[in-house]
Formats: structure tokens, C-alpha cells, sequence
């Protein structure tokens, strides 16, 4: 079935049945439109503000969510959807067609900061990436109350394989996304500080939305595990939140019951390069180091002969994520270390 050019005001994603849309937004560097695909599946007892959205491509050099949200596309039969399932394999079109982080050929806005207030509200606010935010904000969020937010390190940071989320006041809030960020089967379920403005998921989560994110990959590849793992994440929390029929295994280390929760939250977690240079990594992302221990060096190739300046843990903890591209810059995060807790 070919998909329907639609402007927002025309999408339905209420009607019972299978509708394949490209929606249609403004083109901002030519006369034209960008078109984001997305695919609405609703059942006979989907319920007003209740469903299932799924995201890929919030930045536009992640793969692993847009590849697995493709193969999904095919995979979800509509007779096997009793609420409402929303498939965007491709929610940052502009990022995406760039192969980039951030819309560079268009507005240079990173969709994950562009929930902000007025986004595509305002002239100064008025590019494609803020009114990608105005879409979710007035179109999506009324009917779903489970967001997934499908993330790769790009070309930014290697992470260890992921789900994540913020802190949340709510008990009830946190152990649900606790229990769907558990089901993607990866090695680390991770807490992350909620400090950053204009963030996708906080947002969600402020709504009161089971909002789980991910790490699945990085070096703007396509990891086959994390498109694995990507899949059975989105699967099993359709079902484990009544939209999507069925019965699913654990897989990885959910089922091996060696998942670890690290929290990221504090700032001696965090170790920014305090000059431009070059990094090099000492261990593996998801690795245990002790606070002290130095897990990489910093290089500074116009001082060839001075010794390289350690990175070190701020923290007893797990490495979270380390630089990707050897050349850093002046205030990147070069180490992550998250401090290890309990499960609910």
C-alpha cells in the first residue's frame, strides 16, 4: 500500500486499521516539504491518550533505531494490534537525509534540545527542527502514553549497549519505565541527570509518559546487536503496556539476569577534556573501574613530546560511554562513569 502525503491536520490516528503516512512539514532551504514517515496502527480497543509511539532518528547519524523500526513496519500485523501502535523510523528527516547530528544543511538545531518553550511557535524558534518538536508536542503525545526513543552514540561517544531514563519523583513512574527499559535486554539500564533543557524524553517523562531511551550503537554504523535489541525493547514493551498481542522471551541480559543499573547523575561522573586534544582509551566502555583509576589518556600533538594528561575516574563505577572520534574538543565529555545501584 503506498503511503499518503499528509499535512498534521490530516493525519488519523484514531480510526480503527493500518495507515501509512509521509506527513509533511515546510521545507526550509527549498520550495518543498520534508516528509516524515509514519505508520499508525490502531485496534478495536485502543483508548483516548493511550498507546504506543516509537522513535527513530532523533539525530540523523543513528541507524540502529531507523533500521529496526523498518523491519517492524512489515513485522506488526494489524490484527495482532488491539490498542494503538505509532511507528517514525525517521523523526528528524532534515538530520537524517544530512547524515548528521544536528540539521546542518538547514536550521543547525539539534532536535534532542528543540523541546523548548515556543518551538515552532516564534520566528526565532520558526526552523524545521523546532517545528519537528511543535508536530510531536500537538499531534503524538495526546495519544500515547509510552514513548521509546531509539539513540546511537553516532559519531559523538561509545557508549556500552543501553536503555536510559532520568530520575523521576513519581515511584510508580519510575519502576514502570524501570521494568520497560529492562526488557531491551542490554548489558546496562542507566539513570542519567535531567539537566539538559529541551530534551525529547524529558519532556515525555514530565508528561507522565513510560519513556525509555537507548544507546544501541555508535560510529554511525549499524550494529547488529543493537538492531536486535532494539526490536525485542519495542516489542516487549507494545505488549507488557496492552497495545500489541503476543507473548515474548527475555533475551541477552535480562535473561541472564546480569543487567546492571548505573546512575550517571552526579558531576564526578563526568570528566570534560580541559584542552583540545587527542583520546585514547585504556579499557572498554562497560568495564569497572575505581574512583582514581586513570582509563585513558589525552594527547596533545603540538606538545608531541610532553607526556599525555590522564583521564581519570571520578567515581568507583562502570564506564558508560567514552569519545568515538579520536580529535576532541575543549569541553567534550571525553569519560562517563556511572556509579552502580539497585534495581526496584
Amino acid at each position: 500500500m503506498p503511503r499518503t502525503i499528509v499535512l498534521p491536520p490530516a493525519l488519523d490516528l484514531v480510526s480503527p486499521g493500518r495507515r501509512d503516512y509521509w506527513v509533511a512539514l515546510e521545507h526550509d532551504s527549498i520550495w518543498g516539504e520534508f516528509h516524515i514517515p509514519l505508520t499508525v496502527i490502531v485496534g478495536p480497543q485502543a483508548k483516548d491518550g493511550r498507546g504506543l509511539v516509537t522513535f527513530g532518528s532523533n539525530h540523523g547519524n543513528e541507524y540502529e533505531g531507523p533500521v529496526a523500526l523498518k523491519n517492524l513496519l512489515s513485522e506488526i500485523r494489524t490484527e495482532d494490534v488491539p490498542g494503538r501502535i505509532i511507528l517514525v523510523p525517521v523523526l528528524n528527516p532534515a538530520a537524517f537525509q544530512a547524515g548528521t547530528r544536528e540539521s546542518t544543511a538547514d536550521d543547525g538545531v539539534n532536535l534532542n534540545r528543540a523541546f523548548v518553550e515556543n518551538a515552532g511557535c516564534v520566528p526565532a524558534l520558526s526552523g524545521i527542527t523546532h517545528r519537528i518538536a511543535k508536530f510531536v508536542r500537538q499531534y503524538i503525545w495526546p495519544h500515547v502514553h509510552v514513548v521509546i526513543d531509539l539513540h546511537s552514540g553516532g559519531d559523538v561517544a561509545r557508549f556500552a549497549p543501553c536503555a536510559s531514563f532520568h530520575p523521576l519523583d513519581d515511584p510508580e513512574q519510575h519502576r514502570a519505565v524501570e521494568q520497560t527499559a529492562r526488557w531491551f535486554g542490554l548489558p546496562l539500564v542507566i539513570i542519567y541527570q535531567n539537566q539538559t533543557p529541551g530534551l525529547l524524553p524529558s519532556e515525555a517523562e514530565s508528561l507522565g509518559k513510560i519513556t525509555v531511551g537507548t544507546e544501541l550503537g555508535w560510529g554511525a554504523s549499524v550494529a547488529a546487536v543493537g538492531v536486535r535489541h532494539a526490536r525485542q525493547g519495542v516489542l516487549a514493551a507494545a505488549i507488557h503496556h496492552g497495545q500489541l498481542r503476543g507473548k515474548i522471551e527475555p533475551i541477552g541480559h535480562h535473561a541472564a539476569s546480569t543487567q546492571r543499573l548505573v546512575a550517571m547523575v552526579e558531576r564526578e561522573c563526568f570528566v570534560p577534556a580541559p584542552w583540545p586534544g587527542h583520546y585514547e582509551p585504556l579499557v572498554e566502555c562497560g568495564e569497572v573501574v575505581r574512583q582514581g583509576q586513570t582509563v585513558g589518556l589525552l594527547h596533545d600533538f603540538y606538545r608531541i613530546d610532553e607526556k599525555p594528561w590522564p583521564v581519570v575516574a571520578g567515581v568507583d563505577g562502570i564506564v558508560i560511554a567514552q569519545a568515538w572520534k579520536v580529535p576532541v574538543r575543549q569541553g567534550q565529555h571525553i569519560l562517563v562513569v556511572g556509579k552502580e545501584m539497585p534495581f526496584c
